[in-house]
């Protein structure tokens, strides 16, 4: 994966835990139903619910009227840590990520202080906006408000 560039999968489960949100009642649904309401294939959300389901974001229920339902209120979770968990860390450059990457400039490097604001901006930004925020408004018209 590029750095900074969100695949499909993170993607995915941001339409996937929407589409939750948006249950009213806090209702289970189906993964065929999110499937035929967001457009994408079972096969893929199947493996991006597993990745929810590991990081508790969301439930399985059992039964005639089983799905899948979020494991909290969607005004609980933020765009990034839906992101992180099927992402990762969101690192907009290799040397931040020291998991990873051993950068021998680390400490020289005139430039780190630039790659360390933008994630930071970045991660403020995504943490900032709530499944709530995204449920709530209408497909498309979602704007950031309060600027950065």
């Amino acid at each position: 994966m590029s750095m900074m560039k969100i695949s499909t999968k993170g993607r995915y489960a941001l339409r996937l835990m929407v589409a939750l949100a948006s249950q009213p009642g806090a209702q289970p649904m189906s993964l065929r139903a999110v499937a035929e309401q967001q457009r994408l294939t079972l096969k893929y959300l199947e493996t991006i619910i597993a990745l929810l389901l590991r990081e508790r974001l969301v439930v399985s229920l059992r039964g005639k009227s089983g799905g899948y339902r979020l494991s909290r209120p969607a005004s609980r979770y933020t765009v990034y840590e839906i992101l992180q968990a099927t992402e990762g860390e969101l690192e907009p450059v290799n040397c931040l990520d020291s998991g990873k990457y051993s950068c021998p400039m680390e400490k020289l490097c005139p430039t780190q202080p630039v790659w360390r604001g933008l994630q930071r901006v970045v991660r403020e930004y995504l943490e900032s906006i709530t499944l709530e925020d995204l449920a709530k408004s209408p497909p498309g018209e979602f704007s950031y408000r309060d600027g950065i």
